[in-house]
């Protein structure tokens, strides 16, 4: 028996409950980990809501896809991995298959790294999915290079955070987005080349004034709706307005007449495009390692949960009042 994370409905953080739930032996393929901490993401704020991309099959329904452990046992036919071994347990899997808000969870082998030495639980919960979606879209799809402008949207996120970081060590201009100008100062501090208030300032003519008037390279969004016609006058023609989240909860309007058909590409981006290649998770990989290593990247972690409190770290997830990224320790 493991405590695991369960909901029996849709609904509030409260719908969240901790039950012990048997925990099956790896199959082929996988693994099974002892979890130590869990990387909260919006969505499963939004799964748990019913308004994610995929549902749950059935109730009571489990979720969770980012963590960090220790392997617990090995499934047949897996190699590369031992009893004891620190990891970390990525995004790239459907949670109606696999899910690790657990005290031990069976995932996938495909979806387990190897956590570098150094780097513990809490970093190694924290620094997958920000980083992945971040230099997947931007630099695995995006081309990102030295010089490039780029405009990255609630930047205080993890996501943002790990975007003004890539694009740093890349040689590139960060233009971080922050609403109100309560999170201004931590933004410069972070690395962004510069900040725009959304509530103070007009973005599209802001970006305009700090790149002499070319536009941005691309921009990182992670609100969608309405605004995000500002950011595609705030892109130079060739770029992208890159969307990975739908904060706003609004519709998002295609580039179109109103806006003088701009040669601007608009483009979804889940991180299972990096994930779920080998490939491209590999080249991933060595990156974002890399930068650890080096002192380019630091996860920087907002706030840590006890595990028994999970309905709690998701009611703050969801006020988004956070910098960085919250996690849940085990």
């Amino acid at each position: 028996m493991a405590k695991t994370v369960r909901f029996g409905e849709y609904g509030e953080p409260e719908v969240l409950v901790v039950e012990d739930v048997p925990v099956a032996e790896p199959g082929p393929g996988e693994l099974l980990v002892r979890i130590e901490a869990i990387g909260l993401n919006r969505a499963e704020a939004l799964y748990r809501r019913g308004l994610y991309i995929e549902r749950p099959n059935a109730f009571p329904a489990k979720l969770g896809a980012e963590a960090a452990g220790t392997v617990e046992s090995v499934g047949p036919g897996v190699t590369g991995f031992e009893a004891g071994q620190a990891v970390s347990v990525i995004p790239s899997f459907s949670m109606n298959d696999y899910a690790v808000y657990a005290e031990r969870a069976v995932v996938p082998a495909s979806a387990v790294l190897d956590r570098p030495e150094g780097i513990d639980a809490a970093t190694g919960a924290a620094v997958w999915m920000p980083y992945l979606t971040a230099y997947g879209a931007l630099v695995q799809v995006g081309g990102l290079k030295a010089g490039d402008p780029v405009v990255i949207t609630a930047a205080s996120s993890s996501v943002g955070l790990a975007a003004i970081q890539i694009a740093n060590r890349l040689g590139a201009k960060p233009i971080a987005t922050t609403r109100t100008t309560a999170k201004r100062d931590a933004l410069l501090e972070a690395g962004a080349a510069a900040v725009v208030v959304t509530e103070d300032e007009p973005l599209a003519e802001r970006v305009l004034e700090l790149t002499g008037g070319k536009g941005a390279r691309h921009a990182f969004d992670a609100v969608a709706g309405s605004a995000v016609a500002n950011l595609v006058r705030a892109t130079a023609p060739g770029g992208t307005v890159f969307l990975y989240g739908v904060l706003s909860g609004e519709a998002t309007p295609f580039p179109n007449f109103a806006l003088g058909m701009p040669a601007v590409a608009l483009r979804t981006f889940l991180v299972h495009e990096t994930t779920r290649s080998p490939e491209r998770l590999r080249e991933a990989e060595a990156f974002i390692v890399s930068g650890l290593r080096s002192g380019a990247f630091t996860p920087r972690i907002d706030r840590a949960f006890a595990f028994d409190d999970i309905a709690a770290a998701h009611a703050y997830l969801e006020r988004g009042g956070q910098i960085g990224k919250i996690i849940a320790t085990v």
